[in-house]
């Protein structure tokens, strides 16, 4: 059983934002939407929190006014089992106005932070032989999304350095 469920503060877009993360994400769904009434603040009637799920993990979303925006300091990780996953989400959270960063971090269109890369990353730069780590590494801070082609590349070139 969840017990901590992140809420995401929107100014009006958090139905259109769960709507677009439920069909991004597989075994995704929406939960529950409440709506404002008479007390307020907002207009009654309009949409107050979205519950939904992304593939098991529950999420809100507020729409709160905007007196709050997100920041790359709270990111969602996405590990993948495949380039095709990574190249998948990747257009996806990035179509209609989302940002490419560096390293595999992306900001979507209303401004939340992902990071999508392959599971396999976590492993080369686990390696245990530190040079092929480090070659790992600096290939990944030259990339914005994450060619895993690349990475398996610069983990086997020998006696290059990072």
């Amino acid at each position: 059983m969840q017990t901590i469920t992140p809420c995401l503060w929107f100014d009006t877009e958090g139905e259109e934002a769960a709507r677009f993360y439920t069909s991004v994400f597989p075994n995704s769904r929406i939960l529950d939407v409440s709506y404002y009434g008479s007390a307020g603040p907002r207009d009654e009637g309009t949409v107050m929190t979205v519950a939904f799920e992304l593939d098991g993990q529950e999420f809100v979303a507020l729409n709160g006014g905007p007196g709050y925006t997100f920041s790359e300091a709270i990111s969602f990780q996405v590990p993948c089992e495949s380039q095709e996953d990574v190249d998948r989400y990747w257009e996806a959270l990035t179509e209609g106005g989302g940002e490419e960063g560096p390293c595999g971090w992306l900001k979507d269109r209303f401004g939340v932070s992902w990071q999508i890369f392959p599971r396999r990353l976590t492993e080369l730069i686990a390696d245990a032989d530190r040079e092929r780590s480090q070659r790992v590494v600096a290939a990944m801070l030259r990339m914005r999304k994450i060619d895993l082609a690349e990475l398996e590349r610069a983990a086997a070139a020998e006696g290059v350095s990072a």
